[in-house]
């Protein structure tokens, strides 16, 4: 039976400003957790040999102009659907909002999807999913593209910092399940920010 694949980075409350150094500490963290989590044996996806070659994650230099406030519109009597993944599992989402945000000079919009299994866990309850795709799916990032947790927010902004995007499980063994992002959640532009793809 095929494991299924979720990964959910503890997201700090966060102001709209931040200073250049709290977000280069918070983004260390980040990353620091998530080599933490590979190096786990209760949490790592990496097989038992790649285990103990593991040297730690590819991550790209940290950039604040990858931590974007972007407007977020909510999107009502949304009709839930069933995420197509890398296996026949077929997990229920629904689209919740829509984020639009600016970077180098162009306008993109990004779908933010919230799962019905984890909404009707405590813990979970606001969390949002957000899979996306960009030029450098497949060379520079893993193909399948990548991954970023966030939380309801309580207006009409939220912040987006692709510095903390993620591979899914399957980047790294192929016994996950791991949903494949939307084809409206494709960037026309290179997110060099994040996770780089995995060299076995």
């Amino acid at each position: 039976m095929n494991k299924i694949f979720l990964l959910l980075i503890a997201i700090p409350f966060w102001s709209i400003e931040v200073n250049a150094q709290d977000h280069a500490s918070e983004i260390v963290e980040f990353q620091n957790e998530l080599n933490e989590s590979f190096r786990s044996e209760d949490e790592s996806p990496l097989t038992e040999k790649a285990k103990k070659k593991f040297k730690g994650l590819k991550f790209f230099p940290i950039n604040e102009e990858y931590r974007v406030e972007a407007d977020f519109v909510r999107i009502e009597d949304a009709v839930p659907f069933q995420m197509q993944t890398t296996t026949d599992r077929l997990p229920t989402y629904e689209q919740y909002g829509i984020a639009a945000f600016t970077l180098e000079g162009k306008t993109y919009q990004l779908i933010i999807y919230q799962s019905h299994q984890l909404r009707e866990m405590e813990e979970y309850k606001n969390h949002l999913f957000l899979p996306f795709k960009d030029l450098t799916s497949g060379n520079k990032t893993y193909g399948g593209g990548r991954f970023m947790d966030l939380e309801i927010p309580e207006g009409d902004k939220i912040i987006i910092d692709f510095n903390k995007a993620y591979n899914p499980y399957c980047a790294y063994n192929h016994h996950y399940s791991c949903p494949i992002p939307p084809k409206e959640n494709y960037l026309d532009i290179k997110v060099l920010a994040g996770v780089k793809k995995y060299k076995k």
